[in-house]
């Protein structure tokens, strides 16, 4: 049976949407040891369209006891070696087989999405070609590392063998559903680990139908269960599960300080954390094309209505340049207003809920009263009449000292700041308690290789916005985080080193 052509128009994508949330279209329902469960305790909750209000579905609302059995089942999985030891070229083949899955379901697994929390359809399909290309990177790597023989005497052979940690737990956001679904789980699930993933409970529904795909696709019962609830439930308990030897998390650094009291307090169990960011994108005046850059200043804070950890929400402008690169941003910016997110042509959606609808327009009115001048945007709006939206908004003349250029907003609100010399904007950059990414432009290669050995961020983009692939690690320092997604660096993370010390000479 063929499957229906990918929607090319805001109708064919409204239409897709009716279909896929008819009836008993959504999977709601915990997956635990390879079977759908309501959760133990009954409870759910509601998954809200935040483009429209409309619920689109209660979800089982997952809590300790859930996260007893799915530990449970996930260690006896482990330590059965179904997959644990399964050859690596076998754990490849499953692997491949869920990209494949995942490739064949790309419209329906970004719709979900997209209605989930609000994103433009265009970048949720943007979601799925990344998350597929980690799946199959992480996949053709697991045959590809190897351990090591180390430099000792000829009467010894000492290996350094490469093993799965166990059972990891993985909680991820929602402002990336899939696609942090995809760096969090897919080389966890390489390196031959147990995994057990807590969605966020705004956007659970995509992860709940990558559940359904990895059991088509063959891995093996426990290998794979999916927990949707909330962070002070189910998320609490895996952290402080003594079961479980790895937790893996992308979010705010304040909970991500949290679960650091909570893997002390535990097994003293493996963190990898990814949190949050406030991160500069700094604007020389030797750049090449000042129009071509200011377009992607603005997607750099307005891509995904600016719900991006590395969202470039600092921007640091020498002086010279900085009014009329200003008017250029914000004639981009006003290009990139909020529309349907089952607009393919939409830039920006919805935020993804009343929570964070209130709290960006708190910052915004912050930013008002300390001071900084509003260059565009700074209202609620709606489309087609309702929903949670909020334009592309500039501030000109902050100062380290505002909230607004020194909180992270998580939301398209872009503070700009002045500098005259070099040193001032590497100052500038670095204050701040973040040090998730940075970005730099500039024509002058002696300048860029002095700015960004001394920017303290994870990754620095020079004369570009968030590129990189898979080859490339994605973490922070700071208080950013000391994770690393992507990569092989990544697998690495999720396997333990074991050395081998054998005597030859009896």
């Amino acid at each position: 049976m063929s499957r229906p052509e990918m929607p090319r128009t805001r109708a064919e994508w409204q239409q897709r949407a009716a279909d896929l949330t008819a009836g008993e279209g959504l999977e709601t329902r915990a997956f635990i040891n390879d079977v759908f469960v309501d959760a133990a305790s009954g409870e759910t909750f509601e998954s809200t369209n935040p483009a429209t209000g409309e619920v689109l579905a209660r979800v089982a609302s997952c809590d300790a006891a859930d996260a007893d059995v799915a530990v449970s089942h996930a260690r006896a999985a482990f330590d059965g070696g179904a997959w644990s030891r399964l050859a690596p070229g076998r754990r490849k083949k499953t692997l491949l087989r869920l990209a494949d899955l995942m490739e064949a379901h790309k419209a329906d697994l970004a719709l979900l999405d997209t209605l989930d929390m609000g994103k433009p359809i265009a970048s949720s399909l943007g979601d799925m070609s990344g998350a597929i290309a980690c799946f199959r990177y992480q996949a053709e790597c697991i045959d590809k590392l190897y351990g090591e023989v180390a430099p000792t005497g000829e009467d010894t052979l000492a290996l350094v063998l490469r093993e799965p940690l166990g059972v990891v737990a993985s909680i991820v956001p929602w402002n990336f559903p899939l696609m942090m679904t995809a760096w969090k789980v897919a080389p966890a699930l390489a390196a031959g680990n147990s995994v057990i993933l807590k969605p966020s409970e705004k956007s659970p529904l995509s992860a709940l139908r990558l559940a359904q795909l990895a059991k088509e696709a063959g891995l093996p019962r426990g290998v794979f269960q999916v927990l949707p609830g909330f962070g002070h439930t189910v998320g609490k308990a895996l952290a402080l599960s003594m079961g479980v030897d790895c937790l893996a998390f992308t979010g705010s650094t304040g909970v991500g300080k949290q679960l650091m009291q909570y893997a002390g307090e535990s097994n003293l169990k493996r963190l990898y954390l990814e949190c949050g960011g406030k991160s500069p994108n700094i604007v020389f005046a030797d750049c090449k094309d000042l129009d071509k850059v200011a377009r992607h200043a603005a997607e750099a804070i307005f891509h995904n209505q600016g719900e991006v950890c590395i969202a470039g929400s600092r921007l640091l402008v020498e002086n010279s340049i900085r009014e009329a690169f200003i008017d250029k941003l914000v004639a981009a910016a006003e290009t990139m207003q909020p529309g349907d997110p089952l607009d393919p042509e939409s830039f920006m959606g919805a935020m993804v809920d009343e929570t964070q609808h209130r709290r960006v327009l708190e910052f915004i009115r912050r930013g008002q009263e300390e001071g900084a001048r509003l260059r565009a945007g700074g209202e609620a709006t709606e489309v087609d009449g309702k929903g949670l939206f909020i334009p592309p908004t500039v501030f000109d003349g902050v100062t380290p000292e505002m909230a607004i250029g020194r909180e992270e907003i998580f939301g398209p609100v872009l503070a700009v700041f002045g500098f005259d010399t070099e040193e001032e904007a590497v100052r500038l950059a670095n204050d701040s308690v973040y040090g998730l990414a940075a970005g730099l432009w500039s024509q002058d290669i002696d300048r860029i290789m002095r700015v960004t050995r001394r920017l303290a961020s994870g990754q620095v983009f020079v004369n570009n916005w968030a590129g990189g692939d898979q080859t490339m690690p994605f973490g922070g320092v700071k208080q950013s985080g000391n994770g690393r997604d992507k990569s092989h660096h990544s697998l690495e993370e999720y396997s333990d080193l074991k050395s081998v010390w054998m005597s030859l000479a009896t």
